[in-house]
C-alpha cells in the first residue's frame, strides 16, 4: 500500500494596492460585502496557505499576513507581485487580487490540485466571457521568478508592464468559473455582490463566515444539527429558548476544549433535553376503567350498592308506585 503523501505546502501573494480609479478612488480591499471587507474575504478563501503575503499598506485583517510593497508603490501588478514573490519559499503559489467577493476555499483548492497533477506552469480562471483572469491563478513559483526576471531583463524593469506579457511568456491551463472569477472594478458590481449573497441559498452560508471572521473562530459544524436544536427548544420549550440553547451549546463545547466534536455532544445532549421536556408537555389520555363483574372481584360496589344518583338542584325525589307521599296536604275542617 501506498503511504498517504499530504498535498506539497504552497504561499499565497495577494496583490491590495492599485488606484481603484473606477470606484473613484475609494479603498477597495476594505469595502465591505456580506459585512467582511474584500481582503478578509480573500484572505479566508487562502487560509491554508503556508505563508501569505499581502502587497499593500498594512491594515488591519481577520488573520495575521506578512506585509510587502514594490518599490515605488503603484508599479503595477507584476512589480507588485514580484515584491511579494521575495516571501514565498513554497513550490506553488496562489496569486490573487482583493476584490474577489466569491471565492472559496475549495475554488484554491481545485487550482492547486490541477496544477499538482499537470505539466502546466499555472492554472488560472476565465470569466464569463472567456477572458484570462492571471489574478485568480496558481503557479509554480520557480517559473513565475524565471519570468518575472526575464521581463525585467528586456524590459528594464517590471514596473508599469501589464500581465498579459507575464501570461504570454507561460504555459498556463484554463478553468472556466463565472462565479470565483467575479471581481469588483465599479459601485455597480459591489451591489451586484451585495445582493448576491442576500439570496436564499446563500445567505445563510454567507452570514456564519461573517460571524466567524468576525469572532476569530475557525470551526466546522453541522448546522443542520444546529438549526434543528433550535426547532426543538422553540417548540418544545419556548421561543426565546432557541437562542439561548444555542449560546450556551457553544459555550460548553468550548469548555470541553472545542472542536466539532465538542460541538455535536453538546448538541446531542440540548436535543434530548427537549425531547423529555416536550413529552412532559404533552397531555395524555385517560386510561379507560377494566370492567368489572357481578362479584364486585375489582372492590368496586355492586349494581344493587351503587350510590344514589347525583340530582340536579331542583329535582323532586322518585316515588313508588304504591307509596303514599307524606307531604299530601291535610283537608280536614280542623285542621290548623
Amino acid at each position: 500500500m501506498t503511504p498517504y503523501e499530504p498535498p506539497a505546502a504552497h504561499d499565497a501573494v495577494v496583490l491590495a494596492g492599485g488606484a481603484a480609479r473606477r470606484l473613484g478612488g475609494a479603498d477597495k480591499p476594505g469595502v465591505r460585502v456580506g459585512g467582511r471587507a474584500l481582503l478578509d474575504r480573500v484572505l479566508a478563501a487562502c487560509g491554508d496557505a503556508r505563508t501569505t503575503v499581502v502587497v499593500a499598506a498594512p491594515r488591519p485583517t481577520a488573520r495575521p499576513v506578512t506585509w510587502a510593497r514594490e518599490d515605488p508603490p503603484g508599479g503595477g501588478p507584476l512589480a507588485a507581485l514580484d515584491a511579494g514573490l521575495r516571501h514565498t519559499t513554497a513550490e506553488h503559489v496562489v496569486v490573487l487580487s482583493a476584490d474577489l467577493p466569491f471565492l472559496q476555499e475549495r475554488t484554491v483548492g481545485r487550482l492547486l490540485d490541477t496544477l499538482r497533477g499537470s505539466a502546466a506552469d499555472g492554472v488560472l480562471l476565465t470569466d464569463p466571457d472567456g477572458r484570462d483572469q492571471p489574478l485568480v491563478a496558481a503557479y509554480r513559483t520557480r517559473r513565475l521568478r524565471e519570468t518575472l526576471a526575464l521581463l525585467a531583463e528586456r524590459h528594464g524593469s517590471p514596473h508599469g508592464l501589464p500581465l498579459r506579457r507575464l501570461t504570454a511568456e507561460l504555459n498556463l491551463t484554463r478553468i472556466s468559473d463565472p462565479v470565483a472569477s467575479f471581481d469588483c472594478d465599479t459601485w455597480d458590481d459591489i451591489a451586484s455582490a451585495r445582493a448576491r449573497i442576500r439570496e436564499h441559498g446563500h445567505v445563510l452560508d454567507e452570514w456564519i463566515s461573517a460571524v466567524k471572521d468576525e469572532l476569530g473562530i475557525d470551526l466546522d459544524v453541522d448546522v443542520k444539527e444546529l438549526l434543528d436544536l433550535a426547532r426543538d427548544a422553540a417548540h418544545g420549550v419556548a421561543r426565546p429558548a432557541a437562542p439561548l440553547t444555542t449560546f450556551l451549546v457553544g459555550y460548553a463545547a468550548a469548555r470541553a476544549g472545542g472542536g466539532p466534536e465538542a460541538v455535536s455532544e453538546a448538541s446531542r445532549k440540548a436535543v434530548a433535553l427537549a425531547a423529555r421536556w416536550a413529552e412532559e408537555n404533552t397531555p395524555r389520555a385517560p386510561e379507560a376503567p377494566e370492567a368489572t363483574g357481578a362479584t364486585g372481584a375489582t372492590g368496586a360496589p355492586e349494581a344493587s350498592e351503587a350510590p344514589e344518583a347525583r340530582k340536579a338542584p331542583g329535582d323532586r325525589p322518585e316515588v313508588a308506585p304504591d307509596a303514599t307521599p307524606d307531604a299530601t296536604p291535610d283537608t280536614r275542617p280542623d285542621a290548623g
